[in-house]
């Protein structure tokens, strides 16, 4: 039962993949992530997206280049590009930018990026020569009011209105609200969960400490295959484990699919068995 799905008690050969969660896991992370911040923490972030966006738009057309597109919001696609010149600059830095293979080159701003970070653009694509300075141009666009969004595209109604959207907005008032969800679900620790619910596959702790690290896990999902050398032999290795432990004939690992969790990419696979055999997908 730990290895079949219960789609394979009531299916039978017709059972399909029981990667039913994946989906409701990425709407539960959104949601839980509007919770956080609220509709004044979510302007705020994308407010300093959209300005980290413009300054970049604005020193890479100083610098020479164009913009494909007159306005934007977190992504901008510059043409004119010299490849040649910009790969070797990418390498330098340790960064990729999507190329088009046509001259143009796409960038994407989140979060997560800073002030530093467009510094280190302005040097792949236009030279450490350019002369520009973030802190500058950011003053410039504060001044003449320039946003790069058109006006009929800004929002003037409320959202996240809902008073669950403004109520937890700290690391324990968040994990509490979490805790009390989990409460009104029903577990191992209240009942018996019959046909291997999904419900069922529990991580440690420990082994979610790893999806954590910086490290291991921000690796962009588009990276250049020689860059993920590491990963690769990692789930190869886990799925060479998987077929000798299961006896199974192949493991094919799924990407973003999680049960109730997040969990590592590698945790769900699909078994491949002979035409034969009823047992067509299993999940760890």
């Amino acid at each position: 039962m730990a290895m079949q799905t219960r789609e394979q008690h009531i299916r039978r050969e017709k059972a399909t993949s029981n990667i039913c969660t994946a989906q409701a896991l990425l709407a539960n992370i959104a949601g839980f992530y509007a919770v956080y911040h609220g509709a004044e923490g979510l302007k705020r972030i994308a407010t300093r997206v959209q300005r980290l966006t413009s300054i970049l738009a604005e020193g890479v057309t100083r610098g020479g280049l164009n913009l494909q597109h007159s306005s934007w919001f977190d992504a901008i696609t510059i043409t004119g590009i010299d490849e040649g010149k910009i790969l070797g600059r990418e390498l330098t830095h340790e960064i990729n930018l999507r190329h088009h293979g046509d001259g143009r080159v796409t960038i994407n701003l989140d979060e997560t990026t800073t002030a530093a970070d467009v510094g280190v653009l302005f040097d792949v694509l236009l030279g450490e020569e350019h002369g520009l300075s973030v802190a500058g141009l950011d003053q410039e666009l504060l001044a003449s009011g320039t946003r790069g969004i058109p006006a009929a595209c800004h929002r003037g109604s409320d959202f996240l209105t809902h008073p669950t959207f403004s109520r937890y907005h700290s690391e324990t008032e968040m994990l509490r609200y979490l805790k009390r969800l989990e409460n009104k679900d029903l577990s191992l620790t209240h009942a018996m969960i019959p046909l291997g619910s999904c419900t069922m596959k529990l991580n440690a702790t420990t082994e979610m400490i790893p999806i954590t690290w910086p490290e291991f896990a921000n690796i962009h999902p588009f990276a250049p295959s020689d860059q993920v050398v590491g990963y690769r032999q990692m789930i190869d290795e886990l799925s060479a484990f998987l077929v000798e432990i299961t006896g199974y004939d192949a493991i094919s690992m799924q990407p973003n699919s999680a049960p109730r969790a997040s969990t590592p990419v590698w945790s769900r696979f699909v078994a491949i068995r002979p035409p034969s055999a009823k047992v067509s997908v299993t999940s760890a």
